[in-house]
């Protein structure tokens, strides 16, 4: 029985360092950006590796330096509020611009799932973390100091004792520029739906609403949900504050998921959007795009925040001083859509 003939021979380290006229040592050295290797070796190193097609064994690597070249994207948030249609939200588009930017330094990106007390963040072969949108006594954070693993905060943190860097997503900014909007556009009675946890997005958001109530005299309407009721959350809290305050005429709600309940809400009430009640939202995401009609949101340049994220992290890994923290411009821009504009003297 005839048997095919085995493929040629990867190249090793071995054929490289002959090719090169070096020694192994050298061209691991060179390779990996170790030791004081002449620059000339270095690339005459590069040429017979890129010659050979010579690709280094990855595994061995990181068992010899004791990585995992692994950083994780974890968060407490629920993907009820963190996922949305297909998953395919907040979330995501953070865990997307964010792996992009690990692999340029060679680092692969783990995607936790929500992290709740107890769940598996202890087992995840990591070398560091970005935590999104971190609570009080966040679970995530949490884990990751006990294992005693650097990490970073996309959002900044609440905690009065953390001392994690952060990439500032400014928070409450972007319920100001929201705010201002609805103002614009002639709201007198705006409410303000937000999530009832700790997360800077809420508390900063519920800090700039009561400025603005001050500043315009309005009458201050909260309500605060829960983030694991997702849209039907927001839908029962804005069913309940109209029933309550009828003469309301527009919502902030900070979650795209709660505001996408809202406008169910609304429309069930017998009112019309945006004419009777506008409705705006935090994150231009697909539940923003493809509500009907669609949601004004704001631009928050969540690729460049999340690459921000991953650059101040692996500055931690590298033991380079960084700042506390860093924002990421150019600043966030609303986006006005229908939910949100009326016609000229409506």
């Amino acid at each position: 029985m005839a048997t095919s003939a085995p493929g040629p021979r990867p190249p090793t380290i071995a054929d490289v360092a002959r090719l090169a006229g070096v020694s192994r040592t050298t061209v691991s050295h060179a390779l990996n950006g170790l030791g004081k290797v002449d620059p000339r070796t270095r690339e005459r190193v590069r040429q017979a590796a890129a010659e050979l097609g010579y690709r280094p064994n990855l595994r061995a690597q990181r068992l010899r330096r004791g990585q995992a070249k692994a950083i994780a994207l974890a968060s407490s948030m629920p993907f009820a509020v963190a996922g949305g249609p297909s998953r395919l939200g907040f979330y995501m588009e953070v865990a997307a611009a964010a792996a992009e930017s690990a692999l340029l330094h060679d680092y692969a990106l783990v995607l936790v799932p929500p992290v709740q007390s107890g769940s598996a963040l202890y087992s995840v072969d990591i070398d560091g973390a970005i935590v999104v949108e971190p609570e009080v006594d966040d679970a995530a954070a949490a884990q990751l100091r006990e294992r005693g693993l650097p990490y970073v905060a996309l959002g900044r943190p609440v905690s009065p004792d953390e001392d994690a860097p952060y990439v500032d997503l400014r928070g409450g900014l972007v319920a100001e520029l929201l705010l201002d909007h609805l103002r614009a556009q002639g709201a007198r009675r705006p409410a303000l739906i937000v999530g009832s946890g700790s997360r800077h997005s809420s508390v900063e958001a519920l800090a700039a609403y009561r400025r603005a109530t001050g500043r315009y005299g309005w009458e201050p309407v909260v309500a605060r949900v829960g983030e694991s009721g997702g849209e039907q959350a927001g839908y029962d809290a804005c069913a309940a504050l109209l029933a309550e305050h009828p003469e309301t005429d527009a919502v902030c709600a900070l979650v795209d998921a709660f505001a996408v309940g809202a406008v169910r809400a609304i429309r069930d009430s017998g009112r019309a959007v945006p004419d009777d009640v506008m409705v705006v939202t935090r994150y231009d995401g697909l539940r923003a795009r493809t509500c009907e009609p669609p949601l004004t949101a704001v631009d928050l340049h969540l690729d460049r925040a999340a690459s921000d994220a991953v650059e101040l992290l692996l500055a931690r890994l590298r033991g380079d001083p960084a700042p506390a923290t860093t924002t990421a411009p150019p600043p966030p821009r609303v986006i006005a859509r229908a939910s949100s504009t009326r016609a000229a003297g409506a």
